[in-house]
């Protein structure tokens, strides 16, 4: 790709951006596009095809990663002993929430935009995405504290997934009300007490 190329690339992601964040992905005009870009639309259309594929560049990559990094910290703690696993678990879920909070924060504008944005589009569904790969994650945990001689109580499915969605809308609301970085790690870290605490009642351990 040459010089040329590559800033006419810069330049419509920059324009799709502010037009996806000012009026979101169904509210968004090629035409607005392709006019903040300053290239015509047949120069467009030799980058992108659709509005959709413009989405995915913005976005995809930032989405997948945050799913498999949340992926990866919990099969880590199900690797743990499950000594570890009923001792740690707190600390284990700051460590693993802060790692995807410097990602999110890296990546600011991309996870603006999957948050506020995205609805009507495949990334429209976060929460409900890492929702059931934490509720697959919490029923693997309570598989292996009862085979540890644990005694856990199994939470009703509906109020599991509730919960667990809960949790997730009230974190993204970090990147939904712009809350700045140096507050996050703060406000998450209590979040995560308040749901431990909540989750350790309900489970009886």
């Amino acid at each position: 790709m040459s010089d040329s190329e590559r800033t006419t690339l810069e330049n419509i992601l920059k324009a799709a951006e502010k037009e996806f964040l000012e009026k979101g992905f169904q509210g968004a005009s090629l035409r607005s596009i392709v006019k903040k870009a300053g290239v015509t639309t047949g120069a467009f259309y030799g980058y992108y095809k659709s509005k959709e594929e413009l989405l995915d560049a913005l976005v995809k990559e930032p989405y997948t990663f945050l799913l498999d990094l949340y992926r990866e910290i919990l099969n880590v703690f199900s690797d743990l002993p499950p000594e570890k696993q009923q001792s740690d678990m707190q600390s284990f879920s700051m460590s693993g929430m802060s790692k995807m909070t410097d990602y999110i924060y890296a990546n600011l504008d991309a996870f603006k935009l999957l948050l506020c944005c995205c609805e009507g589009t495949k990334y429209e569904n976060l929460v409900h995405e890492m929702a059931e790969i934490d509720m697959e994650a919490t029923n693997n945990f309570a598989d292996i504290m009862s085979t540890f001689g644990v005694t856990i109580k199994r939470a009703n499915p509906y109020l599991e997934h509730m919960l667990i969605s809960g949790m997730f809308s009230a974190y993204f609301e970090l990147i939904v009300h712009d809350i700045p970085k140096e507050q996050a790690q703060e406000c998450t870290d209590q979040l995560l007490e308040f749901y431990t605490a909540g989750w350790k009642k309900i489970m009886g351990f």
